[in-house]
């Protein structure tokens, strides 16, 4: 079973909720254990028109584990406070086998 991976490109428009977001955020990520392979960093632009503000890669066992982190209580609460917190673009891709 390959592992999966969340892809999120993160714009904060307000640090303080976005705080709040990140810690229950972190919770989820240990509760469910995946592993922070980027957060935040130099970005640098190769090819196409993306211009991703921050990014964030977490890595999972497998898709399901993905997807039990997302569906999460702990990671529900964490959505909830990050509502007004910023814009969040979020994928799951599938790693190889």
């Amino acid at each position: 079973m390959p592992s999966a991976y969340i892809v999120a490109d993160v714009t904060v428009t307000d640090a303080e909720a976005m705080a709040r977001y990140r810690e229950w955020s972190s919770r989820a990520i240990a509760e469910h254990q995946a592993e922070v392979l980027v957060r935040g960093g130099a970005i640098e632009v190769l090819e196409g028109p993306w211009q991703p503000s921050r990014l964030v890669i977490l890595r999972f066992a497998s898709s399901e584990a993905a997807h039990a982190f997302y569906n999460s209580q702990t990671y529900q609460h964490a959505r909830q406070l990050r509502e007004h917190a910023g814009v969040m673009r979020m994928v799951l891709v599938e790693g190889v086998t």
